[in-house]
């Protein structure tokens, strides 16, 4: 549980980044996180009025604000068919509906946990975050970058024709996962392989895939990629277990999107 003495309602994003500014401040999201703490602060800051809980199709794609839920994520259908339900792979197994119905999209990947499947997605994606002050940055960068005190205000997805497909291993149902992957193919042919809960945050597969690889091509790919990879052990799995879930994650989520793909039947 976290303690506050004061609460802000932010009625523009200058006035929540100058709040956020003080070390005792914090921006809160659906808070599923946060009250799972322990901490005592000055003022909490919601951006609930800033009309930041809408996904929003633009020129080249989607605009996710900060405040969507993980539950418009999953049931969007405008993102269901530009991506081929990706984004529902991924969140379905957090928890349960009422807490994807609580947790925001801003709040995963602020946070940047290594347990997060929606920050494995995105990245598999190439998707943009747009920060308050200093603007859009590519997913990639923002995840390695210390924390600071902007504010996130939306993530941004081209849709050109870029599909993903999401597969995750847990101890149980509603537990964290032991490993989740995302594969996307991109609109030009190329793959980008992400692999997240390892148990770090997520990071991509540094290995080109053909545009379809042929099914005995995978595995040799993917163990010459995954070997530069970090992973580690926690009391979820070991570490030599994770290195041998990767490559089987991975090869199904590349089979499912060669299986599904829309070209094939062009």
């Amino acid at each position: 549980m976290f303690y506050a003495k004061q609460y802000l309602l932010a009625q523009s994003l200058e006035e929540a980044y100058q709040a956020n500014q003080k070390r005792s401040a914090a921006v809160v999201g659906g808070m599923c996180w946060m009250k799972m703490g322990r901490r005592q602060l000055q003022t909490v800051i919601d951006l609930s009025a800033l009309g930041l809980d809408e996904i929003t199709p633009t020129a080249s794609g989607f605009a996710i604000g900060a405040m969507v839920t993980l539950r418009r994520l999953e049931t969007h259908p405008g993102l269901e068919k530009a991506f081929g339900g990706a984004f529902a792979q991924a969140v379905r197994p957090i928890v349960g509906v009422q807490f994807r119905s609580c947790a925001t999209v801003g709040g995963s990947v602020w946070g940047r946990f290594g347990f997060s499947d929606v920050l494995t997605v995105l990245l598999a994606l190439d998707a943009k975050v747009e920060l308050y002050p200093s603007g859009v940055i590519a997913l990639e960068d923002f995840i390695k970058m210390p924390r600071d005190n902007q504010i996130l205000v939306r993530v941004l997805v081209e849709a050109d024709g870029r599909r993903a497909a999401v597969e995750s291993c847990r101890n149980s149902a509603t537990d964290f996962p032991v490993l989740v992957t995302a594969a996307a193919r991109m609109a030009d042919g190329s793959w980008r392989l992400a692999v997240g809960a390892r148990p770090q945050k997520a990071a991509l597969v540094r290995q080109e895939l053909p545009p379809c690889p042929a099914a005995d091509a995978i595995a040799p790919a993917l163990a010459e990629g995954l070997a530069a990879l970090p992973f580690g052990g926690n009391m979820r799995a070991g570490e030599e277990y994770r290195r041998h879930l990767a490559p089987v994650l991975l090869r199904r989520a590349i089979t499912k999107l060669e299986e599904d793909a829309p070209w094939k039947s062009n």
